[in-house]
Formats: C-alpha cells, structure tokens, sequence
C-alpha cells in the first residue's frame, strides 16, 4: 500500500480481526484486534460492511470506516477476499473491484513460506482456496485484474485504474 499512498490519496481501510497481533503490528493501525464475542457482537449489529472468513480466523471492513471516508470525499482501498468483495459489490456497485493477483500458484507458495510464519498444512489450505478465488475472480465479481509479478510494476497499473476510474465514493 506504501507504493500506492504515494501516488494517489486515499483512505486504507483498517479491518478488524480475530487473529492475534504480529510482532510490531499496532491495533487501530494495522488492524482492529478483536476476540470471537466482539467479533460476534460486530457482525450481529450490521457493524461491518463486510467480513469472511480466512485461514482459521475472521475479517471484516468496519462499515463507519467507509461511510466516514464517503462522507469527506475520500476514496477508500479495501484489501479484502472473495466472500467480502460479494458483499461490496452489493452494497457500494460503483465500487471500483480491482483483483491483485500471484503470477502462478507456485510463485504464492514460495512466497508465503518466505514469510516464515505459516505452517506447511496452512500454506496448502491457502494455496487451495487462491486456486478456487482466482477462478471465482474471473467470473465476473472484479473489473480489473492485475499480475503482481513485480511489485513496482503492479503498483504502477493499480494507480492507472484508479486515475482514470475515480467514480464518487471509494476504489476497492
């Protein structure tokens, strides 16, 4: 997002989670850390505009962080799965749907075993479910999709799109 917040203004969404806080992560900043009940509580309360499952814990898109940024005119990037950007779609259609996706599955596995934080039977979960969401992706849901093959390169198409796309409201 560094790339893209240099480029272009905007609002980054900030998710609450279930899942536990990584090592210099900062709640409010990174994420809203939340347990299972406030969780629960959130949902049951039409709080979050959007939220999925993933990977064993749950994420959802406060929906006060998007009407906040609607409200002062603000464009607004969500970084969010396949479950969540259904509910977008529905709620927000001139949302801008831009699909950031691996190279090939087996660039994502060396990938996400260079982070070093996630198990070999994880890495497999995950590498089935982006097999399942990319084709999901294709079907239809996004209006754009970019090969993040190079960093710079992708952050270079994304702010592309979202120039020349800049509908009222927000980008996703």
């Amino acid at each position: 997002m560094e790339g893209l917040a240099n480029r272009l203004p905007f609002r980054f969404s900030v998710s609450m989670t279930t899942r536990a806080a990584r090592p210099g992560e900062v709640d409010g900043e990174d994420y809203h850390f939340v347990d299972d009940d406030r969780f629960d509580q959130a949902v049951a309360a039409g709080e979050l505009a959007e939220w999925a499952p993933f990977s064993g814990r749950r994420y959802g898109t406060p929906r006060s962080e998007i009407e906040s940024a609607l409200s002062a005119g603000e464009d607004m990037i969500l970084d969010i799965e396949i479950i969540g950007s259904r509910f977008v779609k529905k709620s927000y259609p001139d949302a801008v749907m831009v699909y950031v996706e691996p190279p090939s599955l087996d660039a994502l596995e060396v990938r996400l075993r260079e982070r070093g934080d996630t198990s070999d039977e994880d890495i497999a979960q995950r590498l089935s479910v982006a097999r399942e969401h990319i084709a999901e992706a294709h079907a239809g849901l996004f209006d754009y999709f970019v090969v993040n093959d190079d960093l710079n390169r992708a952050v270079e198409q994304v702010v592309g799109i979202l120039s020349s796309s800049r509908p009222p409201g927000f980008s996703s």
